[in-house]
């Protein structure tokens, strides 16, 4: 079975990543980044998930491959994602809208899938976390990157919390 790797490039505790992180929490700074999403998918899949626009700022990220639901086209989502064992924690909080991102419900139609970190395809099987075991990935999240924090208070939905396990 694969592992998730560890490796991601920039410095969570410096300087940039500090302004980001409160520039990213505003909701101008949630637009510019949501703006940014369709340059910053292109990065990654060119780079095989290796570089990333947001990759200064030190949070790990990985490209995953869903499968649209109504179109049954593969679909590529650039995600920040957390460390849970040998799992991988991602968050459907799309910067606090009051939509679900497509890709969640990619994820509960199609659970099995695959993700690409550092230039490795690993298959996964996705499992959506709820209660108490949610709120501890999310508060995951929220330690990868603070911004995670100030999603919550922008939508009256239940974000949606995802474990990614690798599959053999």
């Amino acid at each position: 079975m694969a592992e998730i790797p560890d490796e991601f490039w920039g410095n969570r505790d410096g300087a940039l990543a500090r302004i980001g992180t409160r520039v990213a929490s505003t909701r101008p700074g949630s637009w510019t980044i949501r703006k940014l999403m369709p340059l910053d998918r292109r990065l990654m899949l060119r780079s095989d998930g290796r570089r990333t626009i947001l990759g200064p700022v030190g949070a790990p990220t990985l490209l995953l491959e869903t499968l649209g639901r109504k179109s049954g086209q593969v679909r590529v989502s650039p995600l920040l994602f957390a460390r849970d064992g040998g799992s991988a924690i991602v968050v459907g909080s799309n910067f606090g809208q009051q939509h679900h991102p497509a890709w969640t419900g990619n994820l509960l139609a199609s659970p099995e899938t695959a993700i690409v970190v550092r230039g490795q395809r690993i298959p996964v099987r996705a499992e959506l976390l709820a209660g108490e075991e949610a709120e501890a990935a999310y508060q995951r999240m929220v330690a990868v990157t603070s911004v995670y924090a100030s999603y919550r208070g922008r939508t009256d939905r239940e974000i949606r919390v995802f474990r990614l396990t690798p599959v053999e």
